[in-house]
């Protein structure tokens, strides 16, 4: 059981089915009530697991609907709770007339995430887990929506949990010299700790790789097309979205602001982002789009910087590649090249890839889904085994990794190197929530929809 609270004893209620008209529509409710509701609502019992066909009565006995009721009782529930989902027709008149009706009969409305905060306190999740369940919600692509079933049916935690194992035995070696210094005890030498460790640092890089992907996947690798005015960025923007999204001249400047697409590649959602070209100008609406593009570039996972291939590579760009962020991966895009005669390919230059194609033509835009699918870590190894990682979630995995450096150079100071690892350990459980707070649960479970 978590600690750091406790599920609460009130009986809660909410619409489960997204807002609009639909063929049918659910009220799910969770608590001591919720058997008691369904007696007042259909005017009879019903078995546990048996899906009743009923009529909902309103307070004067008027029908509301007839659907079917399911009750499970706790703890084999969804919430460990005894809890009641009311099937009906999915008109949101009657949704919310059956909703009312629980609220009279002593349910109140339920927060966002409830649901699932219930079952994470009532240990039929772990944190992990239950935002598994908002990411398979609000996935984009099937890659992300299997990759957030993973981590709802605990690979995730798994894999978290054997690295704290590891760990666990590691610290009760080395704290055993700490704790009996006088006894005689076979005290882990400093070669078979390191080795432990080392071991350790290899597992935690493999599944901090595998979540790093995994974000991605949740929120989408940014790509964003700079360069001079005119050189293809709103060109390329419309080959890769598969319509003309952007406005294509030949005049310099047609860009005045950014333009954002979503797109999928293999099942990577990208954010493509076609920015105004750099230059100096004294045109006021083309300068406030070039300040905003210097944000887009800030935000940038992949920066694409375009050129002309019949002007080449120019000072411009050289002032242009110097202000560009140093976190994020560069690709050089040489577009046009049917105007020079060049078949599109891709080739090394001083250690950077150059990459040649015709926007407007199309020819060469497969090569840069492919050098896209190789920045996002899918053409090499795959995302079937990503996890659909959560930014605290690679914080913590990031602070496991700094402490366990720290302890590799501490070793000949073993209670520093003991302490070090404490700290890994609690970094670790911060993520399937063995260690939580109050405000970053309600920071969690706030996220997500009514009725789940």
């Amino acid at each position: 059981m978590n600690t750091v609270l406790r599920p609460t004893s009130d009986t809660i209620a909410a619409i489960a089915t997204a807002s609009g008209r639909g063929g049918v529509g659910i009220v799910r409710i969770s608590g001591p009530a919720s058997r008691h509701i369904g007696e007042r609502l259909a005017g009879r019992t019903s078995p546990p697991r048996v899906a009743t066909f009923c009529r909902f009565l309103d307070a004067q006995q008027q029908p509301i609907d007839d659907g079917l009721m399911l009750f499970f009782a706790g703890p084999s529930s969804y919430t460990g709770e005894d809890t009641l989902e009311l099937q009906g027709h999915g008109s949101p008149v009657v949704l919310q007339a059956l909703l009312q009706r629980c609220l009279q009969l002593g349910a109140r409305l339920a927060e966002p995430g409830e649901f699932t905060r219930r079952a994470f306190l009532n240990d039929k999740l772990d944190l992990a887990q239950a935002e598994g369940v908002a990411d398979l919600i609000e996935a984009r692509t099937s890659a992300a929506a299997r990759a957030a079933l993973r981590s709802l049916e605990g690979e995730f935690s798994r894999a978290v949990h054997d690295l704290t194992d590891q760990l666990t035995e590691l610290r009760a070696l080395i704290e055993a010299t700490l704790d009996f210094p006088e006894e005689e005890i076979d005290g882990p030498t400093r070669q078979q700790v390191s080795n432990r460790l080392a071991r350790l640092q290899d597992d935690l890089e493999i599944l901090l790789k595998k979540s790093q992907r995994g974000a991605m996947l949740r929120r989408g690798m940014t790509v964003v097309l700079v360069g001079q005015p005119n050189v293809g960025k709103s060109s390329l923007l419309n080959q890769l979205a598969g319509l003309d999204r952007a406005i294509v001249t030949d005049v310099p400047g047609t860009t005045r602001d950014s333009l954002r697409e979503n797109i999928e590649i293999a099942g990577v959602p990208l954010n493509i982002v076609d920015t105004a070209g750099l230059r100096e100008t004294d045109d006021q609406v083309e300068r406030i789009g070039i300040e905003r593009t210097w944000a887009e570039i800030q935000r940038a996972d992949v920066i694409v910087h375009l050129l002309d291939a019949r002007s080449g590579w120019r000072d411009e760009d050289t002032q242009l590649e110097q202000g560009l962020p140093t976190g994020c991966e560069h690709l050089v895009l040489v577009n046009k090249c049917d105007l020079i005669e060049a078949e599109p390919h891709v080739e090394l230059r001083e250690g950077r890839r150059w990459l040649w194609l015709s926007a407007r033509h199309g020819s060469g835009v497969d090569l840069l889904r492919q050098e896209l699918l190789r920045l996002a870590g899918a053409e090499q190894e795959g995302m079937e085994d990503s996890f659909l990682a959560r930014e605290r979630h690679l914080q913590a995995l990031y602070a496991a990794q700094v402490t366990f450096e720290s302890a590799a150079q501490n070793l000949k100071q073993v209670e520093l190197a003991a302490e070090e690892l404490r700290l890994a350990q609690e970094a670790l459980a911060e993520i399937t929530g063995e260690v939580s707070a109050d405000d970053l649960l309600g920071e969690i479970f706030s996220r997500f929809c009514i009725g789940k």
